[in-house]
């Protein structure tokens, strides 16, 4: 087998760790919001448990990603594929953190009576993931228009979590008993608002790889 083939296999296979990575990510996050609005206890705590897999799944990416860089001495855009896979399994190992922090919220709340249905949660949530398989489609497709695309769906996401907190903290007058379920929940948005901040870092990541130039979409 020729050297570039060689090193294409090796970055396909850190590809496939990273998106299977994110897929898990995904799914927890799905799965901790499910959890917080049945207020199952059981499987908050077995989410909290299981996030030891994503966790040595980026320790295996990093590893690889290190063996790579030894071996192969890659430059330009080469190392910058490389880097970047780095990067985005960190922002989707933040993301997993989030699924748990969730899961933590449903245990702090534990049986205790909602104080309205959980229905805007899930839907900046959809939002939230839909930002995350487009910054992914993006790095997978070398797209940097789908990653400014990405970017561009943050507002919404923040324009959401703001109204989410001002109904919470108008709740705290209604229901002061309720402060630490109302705090929990608060806490919960603010969880998935970061999910927006980190799938718009892994779009910026995706710009950086096709240009080389670090750009802030933010900004």
């Amino acid at each position: 087998m020729n050297t570039r083939l060689h090193f294409d296999n090796n970055l396909n296979q850190l590809k496939d760790m990273l998106i299977e990575m994110a897929r898990k990510s995904e799914s927890a996050i799905k799965e901790s919001i499910k959890t917080l609005i049945n207020q199952d206890i059981e499987k908050a705590e077995e989410i909290i448990e299981n996030d030891t897999i994503i966790d040595e799944l980026e320790q295996e990416i990093n590893n690889r990603a290190i063996i790579l860089i030894a071996k192969e001495s890659p430059v330009a855009r080469d190392l910058r594929k490389i880097i970047v896979a780095l990067k985005i399994s960190s922002e989707v190992e933040r993301i997993a953190d989030n699924a748990v922090n969730i899961a933590k919220s449903t245990l702090h709340i534990g049986k205790e009576k909602l104080i309205k249905e959980i229905v805007d949660i899930p839907k900046m949530m959809d939002l939230a993931l839909e930002m995350l398989d487009d910054s992914l489609n993006a790095f997978l497709t070398e797209d940097v228009e789908l990653a400014r695309k990405c970017a561009a769906k943050d507002d919404q996401v923040d324009g959401m979590y703001g109204t989410l907190i001002k109904e919470l903290m108008g709740y705290i007058q209604k229901y002061p008993a309720q402060t630490n379920q109302i705090t929990q929940l608060a806490f919960v948005c603010r969880y998935i608002e970061r999910l927006g901040d980190y799938s718009t870092n892994i779009a910026e990541h995706v710009i950086y790889l096709v240009t080389g130039n670090l750009y802030d979409l933010n900004a």
